[in-house]
């Protein structure tokens, strides 16, 4: 098990992580995810042992993760880091790269898992390229494919798919994170992108400003987001004001996602529309009912101006955040 329990770290006096905890078993997958400067990278880092924690352990079953202060060389052994840095070998070809950590002492099984990378990263005919010739997007899957080569028990990714053209970007993180699921790597993944994740992440942990704010599963997350920076991560939404928490007093509000709102013939719900946008297999209308905009999906365009009656999903009608 890795188990982060407890950590704080500053950069000199300005606090970066605080009090953050979670525990992974082999083979989970955890996504990371927050707003730029909410301390995403610095964690990955404080786990992979480049900085020496303020207060906490971090663990791989049992074994303490320490940092600079114990080992002259950060990270250990059976875990590997991508960063956004690559840190590849620009004047050797793409297949040298990713077997720069393979033994040349078993050189069949070097080239046949230097193949089996090159295959899951979508590369194959790169193989003789040198890197120094490669786009971004390109750098990035090599990056993966020599991260993975040594079968590293933990593996670390800061943005691993932020380089990747949409075209290519799906089929890439299936063929990912089908490879880490059937070789049991423990994964933990920063990402500003739900897409990266969303699919394929046991947990989800979302820090603000360096502290935890939820530490759930995607689905949990998704449909009791708890606060709107939160919802904002999965999609847009409306939000509608209520008066007054009927508990405590405290003003709260609805969040609503657009496939929740829907167009029906007569309602007590009347809007105005105020704009349509053209999504691909959709369009998402605006519309304003009583200073509030409620945001929808539809299958067309509708002028503005329009009057439309609409129906809230009753799911939505319970999602409360304060």
């Amino acid at each position: 098990m890795l188990n982060v329990a407890n950590i704080s770290f500053s950069y000199q006096t300005t606090p970066v992580i605080e009090e953050v905890n979670f525990a992974l078993e082999a083979g989970q997958i955890l996504a990371i995810a927050g707003e730029s400067g909410s301390g995403k990278s610095t964690l990955l880092k404080l786990i992979y042992g480049q900085y020496d924690l303020n207060q906490g352990t971090i663990s791989w079953q049992g074994k303490d993760i320490l940092g600079p202060k114990f080992n002259l060389i950060p990270g250990p052994e059976f875990m590997k880091m991508v960063t956004q840095e690559f840190d590849l070998m620009p004047f050797t070809n793409v297949a040298q790269n990713v077997g720069t950590f393979l033994s040349n002492f078993h050189l069949k099984e070097k080239a046949e898992r230097t193949a089996e990378l090159l295959e899951v990263v979508g590369l194959t005919r790169y193989a003789k390229t040198k890197v120094k010739y490669l786009s971004g997007g390109q750098k990035q899957r090599v990056a993966l494919a020599k991260a993975l080569a040594k079968k590293p028990t933990i593996l670390l990714l800061d943005e691993p798919f932020s380089h990747i053209d949409n075209l290519q970007k799906n089929e890439l993180k299936r063929h990912v994170f089908d490879f880490i699921r059937k070789e049991n790597i423990t994964a933990i993944i920063a990402t500003h992108d739900k897409n990266d994740v969303i699919s394929h992440a046991d947990y989800l942990l979302f820090i603000d400003q360096g502290k935890t704010i939820a530490y759930k599963s995607p689905e949990a997350l998704y449909q009791d987001p708890q606060t709107a920076l939160i919802a904002s991560f999965f999609d847009e939404f409306s939000r509608i004001e209520e008066a007054q928490n009927s508990k405590d007093r405290t003003p709260t509000q609805l969040i609503i996602y657009p496939h929740e709102v829907k167009l029906t013939h007569k309602s007590e719900l009347e809007a105005t529309v105020l704009h349509s946008f053209f999504r691909g297999d959709h369009w998402l209308i605006e519309a304003d009912h009583e200073g509030n905009v409620l945001k929808f999906k539809h299958n067309g365009f509708i002028e503005p101006k329009t009057r439309v009656f609409l129906a809230i999903d009753d799911r939505a009608l319970e999602r409360r955040i304060s």
